[in-house]
């Protein structure tokens, strides 16, 4: 069964066209992006304007032409924090209903994180034993925990790369004052939730899953990702520790020049980087794995699930 993901992110429209069947490892097909940057076009009341819901509008037409064009016999549309967070969400979901006929699901934050780790799991097996997952989007962070597929804590925090970017780093470069409020602040933000999975107990495996830990993970060494994606890589803590500052220092035009870094994100890396570093210090993480798979995945295996429930 061809199925298409259409996910509605904080900073792309992404539609992912799979190969998919219970039982099966979910073959990609074809990926189609737009990038519209939602969690950037919020207004001083947090919503979306007018000229932003017409581009999402547009965006989504397009990516329902191209999953005709592909052969997707169902397509599952999804929006995450930048839709979910918006004042005018309402309008924005019935704004797209009527002009496209697709009703977007709009995923809590801890839907998110449950389903990134569902795809996390399913990617690392049985054998990773007690996971703690770390993703970081455009709007949010997600925070899983657990030895099972569903995890024993999750977490969403507004801490996502393009929103703190948006709203805190507003310098090219950011302005040194302005990281070192933006640390202190994330990282006092993620400490509060710390408690709730240390008490836990200790993870056998860390892994985080997002295109902000991948490319950091590639400006610190990792593989190429044309190398393939059953290449092991890592981002250990130490490496981000020493680069946060010089991306920090550098305008998007150059960071856009760094290896695994693509212009699109670059202006963002710094407080992706900043977040990175504070949960991985907070928790205590020396090093984490690389998962190719992450939210979209997740969508995909648990309809899968319901697929051959039935």
């Amino acid at each position: 069964m061809r199925l298409g993901v259409l996910d509605v992110g904080s900073n792309t429209v992404h539609l992912l066209v799979v190969d998919a069947h219970p039982g099966a490892r979910p073959l990609p097909a074809y990926s189609h992006k737009a990038e519209l940057r939602l969690a950037e076009l919020l207004d001083s009341s947090g919503a979306i304007g007018g000229d932003g819901i017409d581009r999402l509008i547009s965006t989504v037409h397009d990516a329902l032409t191209v999953a005709e064009d592909r052969g997707v016999a169902e397509v599952l549309p999804f929006a995450t924090s930048a839709v979910r967070d918006a004042t005018n969400a309402d309008e924005v979901l019935r704004r797209v209903e009527a002009a496209t006929g697709v009703t977007l699901q709009v995923l809590s934050g801890a839907d998110e994180a449950r389903l990134t780790f569902l795809a996390a799991r399913r990617w690392l097996g049985w054998s990773a034993g007690r996971l703690l997952m770390v993703d970081i989007g455009g709007g949010s962070l997600e925070i899983a925990f657990g030895t099972d597929e569903e995890p024993d804590a999750a977490v969403s925090l507004p801490l996502g790369a393009g929103r703190l970017t948006a709203g805190r780093l507003p310098g090219d470069p950011p302005d040194p004052a302005d990281v070192r409020t933006l640390r202190r602040s994330v990282r006092s933000e993620i400490a509060q939730v710390v408690g709730e999975f240390t008490r836990i107990g200790a993870p056998d495996r860390v892994v985080g899953t997002s295109k902000t830990l991948k490319q950091l993970a590639r400006l610190t060494g990792a593989a190429r990702s044309s190398e393939g994606q059953y290449v092991p890589r890592h981002l250990a803590a130490d490496a981000l520790r020493s680069w946060t500052p010089k991306l920090a220092a550098l305008p998007t035009r150059e960071r856009a020049l760094l290896p695994g870094v693509s212009e699109g994100r670059a202006h963002q890396l710094v407080a992706g980087a900043v977040v990175a570093e504070a949960a991985m210090d907070l928790f205590g993480v020396t090093s984490m794995e690389i998962c190719p798979w992450a939210l979209r995945e997740g969508v995909i295996l648990r309809r899968l699930d319901r697929m051959r429930a039935a």
